[in-house]
This record gives structure tokens, sequence and C-alpha cells, in this order.
């Protein structure tokens, strides 16, 4: 039986140097001499279906983005400069995602909030050639969360953190009753941390990105193509264009598969997206990443797969535990088109002459 009792923990540095300061600390349970104590709960809003948090930097409200597909927190370019950041060159540094290569450069922030949290003096990389939806200032990356356990509960709105101890060998699913699906990961490190699960597709095991910063899942071209499903198969339409901090943007196509498992969950002819997302990326991945160079993985696993379900991701044990919240995984909704995006971002630059 699980008991609830209050606790107090630290969550070890969330960021490389220095550490929040967190004023509230509950556990969230208790089992024999495993505790997960809660560190933090941050309410989430959804902007094209990607997880937002209130924040602040310097006192201004911000939006801030939490995505386990970056591998480095960054401060969007625009943000700093309309914030009156001053910006330094960030020599021997390089970023590249989905959209191409991105200049990199830092800024120091004397005060950063989120949720009831505080940061004070942290020195962050800025990049991003364009202007992210609503207000988003910040991409918040598995730099800041790989030595906590992150639990994504966007049925509820809600984000939390956790510090585990004393847990190995035991499910950190505290909320399922019935038991939770568990999937193990691979490729942390401090360098570049990482969540990088295997799934299936068509019953073909496939490396999957856990991305909650990709508004939809993405499988790869050279994939699909593998599996026998290109632009040209029968039931293919059109998807759109995306792209990532650089100014490229790239295809995609819904693609009929036959099956997708995690763990012992497995969806039924699902329609995914695919496009060569690596197309324009240097370093073949889509984390923020500097200076190192790692594999592509085979699909990204975005926010529509959080959204669909709730997730605990146990850094400490290097699994994920999740449990079907309801709702279609994959869904086919509305394109963006490449001409939308590009009309989208003249308009933003015609902006400020027109005033």
């Amino acid at each position: 039986m699980t008991s609830h009792r209050p606790i107090r923990a630290s969550l070890p540095a969330l960021v490389a140097a220095g550490a929040l300061l967190m004023p509230g600390l509950a556990a969230a349970a208790n089992t024999a001499n495993c505790t997960l104590a809660k560190i933090a709960e941050w309410p989430v809003r959804s902007t094209r279906g990607q997880p937002i948090v209130e924040g602040a930097i310097n006192g201004q409200k911000v939006g801030i983005m939490i995505d386990t597909g970056a591998s480095r927190s960054i401060i969007l370019r625009a943000a700093a400069d309309r914030l009156g950041l001053v910006r330094y060159d960030a020599r021997g540094n390089r970023m590249v995602g989905i959209g191409g290569e991105t200049k990199v450069e830092t800024v120091s922030i004397d005060e950063f909030a989120i949720g009831g949290d505080l940061r004070r003096n942290w020195r962050i990389l800025v990049a991003g050639d364009h202007e992210f939806s609503g207000d988003i200032a910040v991409v918040l990356g598995e730099d800041f969360f790989y030595r906590a356990e992150v639990e994504f509960d966007l049925a509820h709105n809600a984000v939390r953190l956790f510090q585990a101890r004393d847990c190995a060998g035991k499910s950190l699913a505290y909320w399922a009753t019935e038991g939770a699906g568990v999937v193990g990961f691979e490729s942390i490190f401090e360098a570049a941390p990482r969540i990088e699960l295997t799934v299936e597709i068509n019953g073909r095991p496939a490396t999957a990105l856990l991305d909650s910063g990709a508004f939809s899942s993405v499988v790869t071209k050279s994939y699909a193509a593998a599996l026998g499903v290109t632009p040209e198969t029968a039931g293919v339409s059109m998807a759109g264009c995306s792209r990532g901090l650089g100014q490229k943007t790239v295809e995609y196509w819904f693609g009929p598969f036959d099956s997708f498992r995690i763990g012992d969950e497995l969806i039924r002819n699902p329609k995914i997206r695919f496009a060569d997302i690596w197309k324009f990326s240097t370093f073949k991945s889509e984390s923020l990443i500097s200076r190192r160079s790692v594999a592509a993985p085979d699909m990204l696993l975005g926010a529509d797969f959080l959204r669909s379900h709730r997730v605990l991701i146990a850094h400490s044990q290097r699994k994920m535990y999740f449990t079907h919240a309801g709702g279609t995984v994959f869904q086919v909704d509305t394109p963006r088109s490449c001409d939308d995006i590009e009309r989208q971002e003249a308009e933003r630059h015609e902006e400020p002459a027109a005033k």
C-alpha cells in the first residue's frame, strides 16, 4: 500500500551550474524504502500542442517551452533582443536542427523564474533565426531536466518534477493502480542528454527520440521508405511544412503504416507523419547540440504522444512509464503549407515598419 507523508528533499542541480530554489516540497509516493519526492508542479498550457509554462526573465513575463528533444536550453534571439539582453559571441559552438544551422551566442540572465522557482545569474545560449508562436522565449531542454524524474500529465495541464530515492527495481508510475507500460531508454550523457527509446513500426525496431517540443510525431523519410511508404504510395497525403531553429522548411506527408508498438501498447493502422527531417542537419540530430555529433534517430515521438498519455520519465532508472489517457495518439490535422509559413514570417517582419 502506498502511503503519503511530507518530506523535504533537494533536487541535484537541474542545470550544469547552480540550482533552483524550491519553496514547496511534498511526498508523491513512499513504498518500503523507495521515496518519490515532488519538487515542483508547473501548470502548463498548449501552443500548437507543445507544453508551455509561464515564467519570467528579469521580471518580464515569458512563455517557456518544455522540450525534451532539445539537448541544450536556449533563449530565442528575437526574445533576447526584445528583453534587452546583451548577446555575446559563443565561439566554437554550433547548433543545428530541422531547419538547418543557426548562429549560437550567449546572454546572462539576472533572474529566471519558472512556476514559483527562481534561478539567478544564468548564462544561457542564444539561438534561433525566427520567432516561435505566441510568447515563447525560452526552450528548456534535457540539460535542465536530466537529473530529475519528470512527469507529463497534460490531461490535467501539469508537468511535475520529482526526486527518486532508493527506487531501483520499483515502478514509479504512482498513479497507475492497474499497472503502466514501461520502456527503457539510452544515450543519456551530460554533454548532450537525450531520451532515446526503442519502438516498433510495422514490427521493425526503430530508435525514437522523445521530443515534447515537436508538436507531432514524425518518422524519417528514409525509414518510411524502408517500410515501403513514400510520397508516391497509395493513401499518402501532404502534411504541410515545418521548421526548427533555422530558416529552412521541410515538407511532411501523412503515411499509412500497419502498426506502431511501444512497450506493451500496440496501435494498428496509424497514419503518422514522415519527412526528410535531417536533410539540412549537419550534426544529424534534432537535439540542440553544441559541438557533438550523434546518430540520427528514426523517429521523433512528439507532443501528440504526450497529450494522449500520462508519462513519467525516470531518469534515475533510465525508464519511461506511461498509461493511455484517452484520444487518438497520432492525429491527422490540418497541415500548414510552406507558403503559409513564409507569409506569416514576412508579415511578422513587416509589422514594426507599419507602426
